[in-house]
């Protein structure tokens, strides 16, 4: 179905040129789970000891592989390790047989690529409550082993999408000690998008040298900032998964460097960022910026109701300036807030100001700062310091379309 969709016009111009990372090699087939003559099944091979960090959907409904996922992180670090990827079936909510699945495929490229089973991370996306054949996934072993290369990412990311009209990547290089780190990300991401812990299927790969407790902690506190802010249409996923992998292979410390952090900041927030740019119908990138709350938590429900609400996405769809419904949003999420203390901004627009309208606001400056593909929304809630940033998209006809012919 990806294959028949227009690319989004919030896409990147191109797929970033991703480096090599030493110590990982990539393969991508075309095993036929839901469609034909496609990619859709993807292999990472990392090296012996690789760190392995993971943050996963917290959904009460989450899949197998998810759940077989979650037991393994944390577990010794010791010998080489595998991710596969299948996309076309979400193997959630098909009950023992998806642990079969599961158990049969990880077992399968244990043998294949003598890897312990504990060492090895699935995934799968694509339609909910259908089984998976994971005899299909199983027979692509052989040409994904022959196919593994170092330079194979790109393949990587084409492999795991589904309703994604663009394949998603990010890098980021970063001088430690006189030596060169290296970061490259790839994700896919387009519809049922309301992260909780993770989102969609993210994987990362670095050179660096970080033991995996720092790793994790590292990942878990960068998600909250990054993938746990974007929302699509306020849904979250059965098989929302993230995975960091470190292979050690550049020799270079980095647990406590703040460098690092901020690269590895930069590749999440660079792929949550083009998850939203993708979400499925989506004409407008919408930045909901909320200051002045009494505490961050309120902040970001504030910022969440507004971001969420089918009434101020379908506004900014039809380039409407309805800042009513920004209020109406505002005073459903829970949080604290002041009516007559609210500052509302579209962009450099001031619209409202102590609970009214502006005095210097008219129609005209509203409906100008609706037209942009890019649009900032800015509440000051007069109440506090705290803030946060949730980013999201309109909501279309598209979505709809898409959505609604998603099994046909």
């Amino acid at each position: 179905m990806a294959t028949d969709l227009p690319v989004s016009p919030l896409a990147p111009a191109v797929f970033p040129d991703m480096p090599v990372i030493d110590g990982v090699r990539f393969a991508s087939v075309a095993a036929g789970i839901k469609y034909q003559n496609r990619t859709d099944l993807m292999l990472a091979y990392l090296t012996t000891g690789s760190a392995i960090a993971g943050v996963f959907t917290r959904s009460s409904t989450r899949s197998a592989a998810v759940l077989d996922c979650e037991a393994k992180i944390g577990q010794p670090q010791e010998g080489p390790a595998a991710i596969l990827v299948n996309s076309g079936n979400a193997n959630a909510f098909t009950g023992k047989a998806g642990f079969e699945a599961v158990n049969a495929i990880t077992f399968a490229v244990a043998q294949k690529l003598d890897v312990s089973v504990e060492r090895i991370f699935t995934a799968s996306t694509g339609v909910i409550g259908e089984l998976l054949d994971h005899a299909i996934v199983t027979r692509a072993l052989t040409p994904l082993e022959a196919g593994l290369t170092p330079d194979g990412i790109d393949k990587a990311a084409r492999a795991i999408m589904t309703t994604d009209t663009f394949a998603k990547g990010a890098t980021e290089a970063v001088e430690i000690g006189g030596k060169i780190v290296k970061i490259a990300g790839i994700a896919k991401g387009s519809g049922m998008i309301a992260p909780d812990m993770a989102t969609m299927l993210v994987y990362i790969f670095t050179d660096a040298q970080i033991a995996q407790p720092d790793l994790q902690r590292m990942i878990d506190d960068l998600t909250k900032q990054t993938f746990n802010r974007i929302t699509v249409d306020s849904d979250t996923s059965t098989s929302d998964t993230l995975i960091c992998a470190a292979t050690g292979a550049s020799g270079v410390d980095v647990a406590g460097n703040t460098d690092f952090r901020d690269a590895l900041y930069e590749i999440m927030l660079d792929l949550a960022h083009q998850v939203v740019r993708d979400g499925e119908g989506a004409t407008k990138f919408i930045t909901v910026n909320v200051t002045g709350a009494a505490s961050e938590a309120d902040a970001e429900n504030h910022a969440r109701a507004i971001a969420n609400s089918p009434l101020v996405k379908t506004a900014i769809a039809g380039e409407d300036p309805n800042w009513g419904r920004i209020v109406m949003a505002i005073g459903k999420s829970g949080a604290a807030a002041d009516r007559d203390r609210l500052t509302i901004r579209f962009g450099d627009v001031l619209v409202a100001e102590n609970g009214w309208v502006a005095s210097s606001y008219t129609e005209d400056q509203g409906a100008e700062a609706m037209k942009a593909p890019e649009i900032d929304i800015h509440v000051d809630l007069g109440l506090g310091q705290a803030d946060a940033t949730v980013w999201t998209c309109d909501l279309t006809h598209g979505y709809i379309r898409i959505n609604a012919d998603y099994r046909s």
